[in-house]
């Protein structure tokens, strides 16, 4: 229906001739409603068009009487009588053609009937063309063509017909003109016949596109009945209209039932004060109610307007759109409009909106609205020559707690972490959460130079506080990197990676503390980036080898193992410290093949070239650990080079323990099945808990060099420790060995609080293979000389 009344005009202007006079309908439209209608009109002229042809035989007889032979002229009366008469009785009984579609043959036979008549019309002429003189001719020829203007100027008559009578008429005056040899009125002949066939068409065209237009209007009527009858009648829209004074008139039903009242009883009530409930006493409106007040005012248009209104004590939400009423004579009478109740529909909308800017788990605003409030805190400092700042805030150990306690008891430390960094900012900034278990601040004014240092340290301290949670006690520490804008960034992009350029360096330093963006951390994190590509493709170029320092037994002093030390010699940056390359290379899990490697050329290196009684000890990272065929990277690593699984000592640290644990146990004890032992590195320095020297049977415990360090320098802490760990490892059938001893008197303090074996620079630095094996050539040769 919108596409047969969206575009009347352009159909009228693009009517073709066979349209306009009837052997197609324009398209969209229905044929009957164009066309049938106009051959319906037809019966009611039927006894004017007899009566005309009527008077004009009888005038042309009376002209002719005498001239031509009665006989004759009364047989050309006779067929012209018969002729109008079945031309009648067709107009008649298409008086039904408006209600259907009438069939081109029942054009044709009209149009050859109407024709027929106008062909007897004809002969009359040529009869006084071969009887009578000029005059008589003429006067003939006026009777006919009376006949055919009026055809054409009648809206009576239809299209085709009246052409081609117009047709039939204008050939038999053609020929009688030229077998009187008349030319001039030959001339006027063909041009009359010509005129009233375009006049025909250009006739037929304004009706035509009248009768388009009515349709459109009738469509459009219907249409707007249609929508009128939809308002009233359904469960949502409704139509309102007000006087010059806001007063309601005209209540519809639904508009009643929206306002919670009978039409009667708010009909000529104030329209304001039925939807503004107890702010119409108050004088207190929403910013929403004044806006709709001010539309009114003005008298403006306006569409889907959201209208916060009371009804019965309840707010709800409106959409109203309205447009003012002007009468004939330009007079203002009020407004009129449509709307609809679309509380729901905000309240979902509101609900998304929520999501899509604030995180579901904390309630705090997410990573989008952090990044559009410092961009607008970026704006005002570029505008004003101010400072602002963006704290980034990561946890530390809470990876740990999630992982051994379980996402829900992670949830809600995170949900508590959020209620304790909003306690702490202030009413202009913005905390956050940007994802897992890092946060943000926003601190639009940065002007105080102390005030960045100061909640960065708040936050620190505050976040570090223990934690209540399912009846356990947890603690996290939290770092804090910061970027002040637009110093250190112009851009969100630029803010955000600056700030966490510093929050890595204060992780990298352990933690728990707050560190600003400088500039030498971009080139820092450029090296880093530079070192990772350089050390993916270490392995292939042969860039690895490996050291080994001895460890020895306290008493004898003899080599009982090796600890397989990695060492990166880089084409492009030289010799990379294990202390820059191993952390980058767990970052990016490049350490689980290079492990695969460093166990594989241990093992090859122990078995070709060491005695029978020694070990080799391989560090394994917990990455490693979680791979799932860990175990049978062993396995191969000690068939490929039939080594003894009991000469394998492999290393771990308490930090594998808070991954995923259940998988770190699975796969050493795997590896004890084998008989490989396992010794437990740097215990005391992380999460120490004797719960895992209960649940795996450790071959060893290593007591890490600060504790070695501590004891030499008499500290009473350290040396409780160490005797601490010696005393537990004799209780439960473990060996210990003590790290970074470096002079005798370290070792004899050592030997002294009872440790089995001694690892540090006193016995031995690293050392290549080579130095390795050749370590226990000398000592054999020096042990036959002493035979000797």
């Amino acid at each position: 229906m919108s596409e047969q009344t969206s575009s009347p005009d352009k159909r009228n202007s693009a009517l073709s001739i066979r349209q306009v006079i009837g052997l197609d309908a324009p398209a969209g439209t229905d044929w009957k409603l164009v066309h049938g209608q106009q051959y319906a009109l037809l019966k009611e002229r039927v006894v004017a068009r007899a009566v005309l042809h009527l008077v004009g035989f009888l005038m042309v007889a009376a002209t002719l009487y005498g001239a031509i032979p009665v006989a004759l002229l009364a047989a050309w009366g006779i067929g012209l009588l018969v002729a109008v008469g079945y031309s009648a009785r067709a107009d008649i009984r298409l008086a039904d053609a408006g209600n259907r579609k009438i069939s081109y043959s029942e054009m044709k036979s009209h149009a050859l009937m109407t024709a027929g008549k106008g062909a007897l019309w004809s002969v009359g002429m040529i009869l006084a063309a071969l009887f009578a003189d000029i005059g008589a001719m003429g006067i003939v020829w006026a009777a006919a063509a009376m006949l055919v203007v009026g055809s054409c100027a009648s809206r009576f008559s239809a299209p085709l017909s009246s052409m081609a009578f117009a047709g039939a008429v204008g050939i038999g005056g053609l020929v009688a003109s030229l077998m009187a040899m008349q030319w001039t009125l030959a001339a006027v002949v063909v041009g009359t016949t010509l005129l009233a066939t375009f006049g025909v068409i250009e006739s037929a065209r304004v009706a035509v596109a009248a009768r388009l237009s009515d349709y459109a209007m009738q469509e459009k009527s219907e249409v707007v009945s249609m929508l009128l009858r939809e308002f009233e009648e359904g469960q949502a829209d409704w139509l309102w209209q007000i006087d010059t004074q806001r007063r309601l008139k005209a209540i519809s039903p639904r508009f009643a039932y929206a306002l919670g009242k009978e039409p009667k009883e708010i009909e000529g009530k104030s329209f304001l004060q039925m939807i503004s409930g107890d702010g119409w006493e108050t004088g207190q409106f929403p910013p929403s109610l004044h806006d709709l007040t001010d539309k009114l005012t003005r008298r403006e248009n306006f569409s889907n307007l959201g209208v916060r209104v009371s009804i019965g004590g309840e707010d709800r939400w409106w959409e109203l759109s309205g447009t003012p009423i002007i009468d004939e004579l330009g007079n203002y009478q009020g407004f009129r409009g449509v709307g609809s109740d679309v509380t729901e529909q905000r309240e979902s909308s509101e609900k998304i909106e929520f999501l899509a800017r604030y995180d579901t788990l904390t309630q705090l605003p997410n990573r989008r609205m952090l990044n559009e409030a410092l961009g607008e805190a970026l704006a005002h400092a570029d505008r004003w020559r101010s400072r602002c700042a963006f704290l980034m805030i990561d946890l530390d150990r809470f990876k740990a707690i999630n992982d051994s306690l379980g996402h829900l008891v992670g949830d809600r430390m995170l949900g508590e972490v959020a209620a304790r960094l909003e306690s702490l900012v202030g009413d202009q900034e913005i905390c956050g959460r940007l994802g897992g278990d890092e946060f943000a601040v926003v601190i639009p004014d940065a002007s105080d130079n102390g005030r960045v240092e100061f909640l960065a340290r708040a936050i620190i301290e505050r976040l570090s506080e223990p934690y209540e949670i399912e009846n356990h006690v947890l603690y996290v520490g939290a770092s804090v990197g910061s970027a002040i804008g637009p110093r250190d960034g112009k851009s969100v992009e630029e803010m955000l990676r600056n700030a966490d350029l510093a929050l890595y360096r204060a992780k990298d330093r352990g933690g728990g503390m707050h560190r600003e963006y400088e500039p030498a951390l971009h080139a820092n994190a450029e090296e880093r980036r530079q070192l990772e590509h350089a050390l993916r493709h270490a392995l292939e170029n042969d860039e690895f080898t490996l050291h080994y320092q001895p460890v020895v037994d306290t008493r004898s002093e003899d080599v009982v193992s090796f600890e397989a030390l990695l060492r990166w010699n880089s084409a492009q940056h030289g010799f990379v410290s294990p202390g820059k390359f191993i952390p980058l290379a767990e970052d990016t899990r490049l350490i689980v093949p290079i492990g695969t490697w460093v166990m594989q050329e241990a093992c090859r290196e122990a078995a070709q070239s060491w005695p029978e009684h020694v070990k080799v000890n391989v560090n394994v990272s917990p990455e490693q650990l979680l791979e799932p065929d860990f175990a049978a990277t062993v396995v191969r690593a000690l068939s490929h080079s039939a080594l003894d699984p009991k000469r394998l000592e492999i290393e771990v640290t308490e930090s594998i323990f808070m991954r995923d644990a259940s998988i770190a146990r699975q796969a050493l004890e795997q590896c004890m099945a084998l008989g490989c032992s396992i010794a437990l590195d740097d215990f005391g320095t992380g999460y120490s808990s004797l719960g895992y020297l209960r649940k795996l049977k450790f071959s060893t415990i290593k007591v890490d060099r600060t504790f070695v360090q501590g004891a030499a320098q008499h500290s009473p802490e350290s040396i409780a420790i160490i005797r601490a760990v010696v005393a537990m490892a004799e209780s439960l059938d473990m060996t210990t060995t003590a790290e970074g001893v470096e002079n005798e008197e370290e070792a004899a303090m050592i030997r002294g609080m009872g440790c089995t074996k001694i690892q540090g620079f006193h016995f031995g630095r690293p050392m290549p293979a080579e130095d390795a094996s050749a370590l226990f050539s000398r000592r054999l040769a020096n042990q036959r000389r002493e035979r000797a």
